[in-house]
């Protein structure tokens, strides 16, 4: 999958940019503060209708107005038109796809896979499970519409039962306690459901996270990750042991108000030869995991999908070393189109570039090509 062309009104700094862009590797170069990360974030914006750094859709509109308008132009076998519209006063997101207006957000996601590479990565192998399951989460809604649609409903009936813990907390009837016991019983079906994906999917994507972390660092070191969820010898079982995890816990859920067992409580651990990641691993190891995740989630969608997944790195070459780099920069050229922002041309010195590729330029939301 390709992106041709882009056309940003009032997003960020970017008052009035139009770019037609290369099918290969665009680098976008500009200072701190420029707006350079802002066109990765529009890009995300097209393929998943949200901001890549999870801030409100308001805190991407120009200063001085009200709205924010990104229009985009795919290409695969046929070409795709997707906007996003903005507007402040209303709090109001608009949709479209080939100018037919999108209800939900749900139906774009997984259409025009992205992969995005991020300074806040860290976050993923060094940050808290909720980083990492957001990570998974990503991955496997984009490839399944199946398992998106799971994971909503389950975060509904959470919310839905979190309302009935707290009430019963302070008056318990038996109307309530019924109710509780019918959302209790979807919790359990929808989150185990929940679980199975999330199980497959470790599975095959401890395949995907080889290949790449081996052409970074060579076959020194085998990453593999883990699932934590709650604990079963059968998938098949899992609800019952749900269920028996839920009454070991309905008192301190009731006097906790909150929902204590289930897959939104889960993590993932990575390791390295057997050696947890988190607690033993170096900052360059942590560095390198961040990166082959990524390059495993790119490989990953391109096969679940049968299209070529968008690439986006931001300003990640500046901290990596000489051989990090190279190893990385050769990579891409297996990777198809991707946007890489840097921000001075003599980190350009690090890389395999070829004439193919383009150079942009962005000062002050104004973007040129250099």
């Amino acid at each position: 999958m390709i992106l041709n062309f882009i056309d940003l009104k009032n997003f960020r700094l970017h008052k009035n940019t139009q770019l037609e862009f290369s099918e290969n590797i665009n680098y976008i170069i500009g200072g701190n503060g420029q707006g350079k990360t802002s066109l990765l974030e529009a890009i995300y914006y097209l393929c998943t209708t949200r901001s890549i750094t999870q801030s409100y859709d308001n805190e991407a509109v120009n200063f001085s107005e009200n709205f924010f308008d990104i229009n985009g132009r795919f290409s695969e076998h046929t070409q795709n038109k997707v906007r996003i519209l903005f507007e402040k006063t209303a709090n109001r997101k608009n949709i479209y796809l080939n100018e037919k207006q999108v209800y939900k957000a749900s139906e774009l996601i997984g259409k025009f896979p992205v992969v995005a590479l991020l300074q806040s990565d860290h976050a993923i192998t060094q940050g808290s499970p909720a980083e990492r399951r957001r990570f998974v989460d990503s991955i496997i809604s984009q490839s399944s519409a199946t398992y998106l649609k799971f994971l909503l409903d389950y975060n509904k009936i959470l919310r839905q039962r979190s309302t009935l813990l707290y009430r019963l907390r302070d008056y318990s009837t038996p109307e309530l306690n019924d109710q509780l016991d019918v959302w209790t019983n979807s919790l359990v079906k929808i989150g185990s459901e929940v679980i199975r994906h999330r199980v497959k999917f470790v599975e095959e994507f401890n395949e995907y996270i080889r290949k790449p972390y081996e052409h970074i660092m060579g076959k020194k070191e085998l990453p593999l990750i883990a699932y934590k969820s709650i604990p079963f010898e059968n998938i098949i079982e899992i609800e019952k042991e749900f269920e028996q995890r839920l009454k070991e816990r309905s008192n301190d859920e009731l006097r906790r108000a909150r929902n204590l067992v289930g897959p939104h409580r889960d993590d993932y651990e990575f390791s390295i030869d057997n050696l947890e990641l988190k607690k033993y691993g170096s900052q360059g190891q942590n560095k390198t995991f961040q990166i082959a995740l990524r390059f495993s989630q790119f490989f990953y969608l391109h096969d679940k999908l049968g299209v070529t997944p968008i690439f986006l790195m931001d300003d990640i070459f500046g901290e990596l070393d000489t051989f990090r780099a190279e190893r990385i920069s050769n990579y891409l050229a297996e990777i198809g189109q991707a946007f890489i922002t840097m921000t001075d041309f003599s980190k350009l010195e690090k890389l395999s570039m070829t004439e193919s590729d383009l150079v942009i330029n962005v000062s002050q939301g104004n973007a040129t090509y250099a």
